[in-house]
């Protein structure tokens, strides 16, 4: 009875690391989700900007008149 109680205590013991651990991890994922996301925030930015400045140049070139 006190062996089956002690393998239990371990394996609480281990469960409880374990789910630490993987807040731990959770919370880091999170940390690079939101910072991958405002990455993707600014490159679709410049995204826009460089298509309004070729659209731009484009606009400014003469037509082809063949």
């Amino acid at each position: 009875m006190e062996a089956e109680l002690l393998n239990l205590e371990d394996k609480v013991a281990q469960l409880a690391l374990l789910c630490r651990r993987l807040r731990d991890e959770n919370r880091g994922l999170r940390q690079k989700l939101l910072l991958t996301q405002q990455q993707n925030q600014g490159l679709l930015a410049k995204v826009d900007g460089s298509k309004e400045r070729v659209a731009a140049i484009l606009a400014k070139l003469p037509e082809d008149t063949e």
